[in-house]
């Protein structure tokens, strides 16, 4: 079985975020993510992740703003990151070094950059140039920090407009950029949307090395990996078998919303899918 982290963004959305932490440890989690830090002190996550043994895995550099009102602002305004977008490199160094900042107090290995929704009328080849300048800097700074940054490909569906889509795409990327702390958040949900082939793409893409942390859900809705047209039993099987013999020793992202989301417990009662993997 995978290290699983519990995505506190999408699961326990019953409770106050803060006390989100405590309800996935009570389940089993050992680990968690989720999109931003920043609307809380680092002092306050760090004392929620030691209270309840929680290590915490990975989170997002700010979707935009140069300053704290707007980087907290951003994501509810539409932004979906700045990375592939000329004349916002500023901001993109400034979510890159606070993002760094955090990383360091929650002793975080990962932060994922997001690529941005490409401006209309600016060419692919355009942004490219910018994505790659602005991952290689970013890349620099978290090397100095021991620290990984990670992209990730997202479904057009749910995000219209997303500069980065394709697992091949994203892996390209990073063979022009030339980072060895630069990997692919390969988020299993957006990847069967975009492309299937889910159980080839792990048996190809685990073993490069260059996989720094998966993602799940069950497609379509997004809900419990066992909800949906995919056979996580089987999935999660491969990934066990693939991760033995490379030696990959990532953690897994439980991104999903439950199905019973906003009812007391209902996170908790969607959990069947984790314990029958283990049996």
């Amino acid at each position: 079985m995978p290290q699983l982290a519990a995505n506190l963004t999408m699961m326990y959305n019953e409770l106050p975020f803060l006390e989100r932490f405590e309800a996935a440890a009570r389940d089993g989690f050992k680990g968690v993510e989720y999109l931003f830090p920043y609307a809380y002190s680092k002092q306050e996550l760090a004392d929620r992740l030691h209270a309840h043994g929680l290590s915490q895995v990975l989170f997002n550099a700010p979707a935009g703003g140069l300053d704290a009102a707007s980087m907290d602002a951003a994501w509810g305004s539409g932004q979906r990151g700045t990375a592939c977008i000329p004349g916002k490199e500023q901001e993109f160094q400034a979510g890159v070094l606070l993002a760094l900042d955090y990383a360091e107090d929650l002793s975080c290995p990962l932060i994922h950059t997001m690529a941005g929704l490409l401006p209309q009328g600016l060419a692919y080849e355009q942004a490219l140039v910018t994505y790659i300048s602005n991952l290689k800097w970013a890349a620099a700074q978290a090397a100095q920090c021991g620290r990984d940054v990670l992209i990730e490909p997202i479904n057009t569906r749910d995000m219209p407009g997303f500069f980065l889509n394709l697992q091949e795409q994203a892996h390209h990327i990073l063979q022009q950029v030339g980072a060895d702390n630069l990997k692919v958040q390969m988020d299993l949900y957006h990847c069967q949307i975009m492309e299937g082939d889910l159980a080839t793409k792990i048996r190809k893409y685990l073993p490069t090395g260059r996989v720094g942390h998966l993602q799940i859900a069950g497609v379509p809705e997004r809900h419990e990996p066992d909800v949906g047209e995919l056979n996580y039993t089987y999935l999660l099987q491969v990934l066990d078998e693939v991760a033995a013999t490379c030696g990959w020793t990532g953690w897994v992202g439980c991104e999903y919303k439950p199905k019973l989301g906003g009812q007391a417990g209902g996170t908790s009662a969607g959990l069947s899918w984790v314990h029958s993997h283990k049996a």
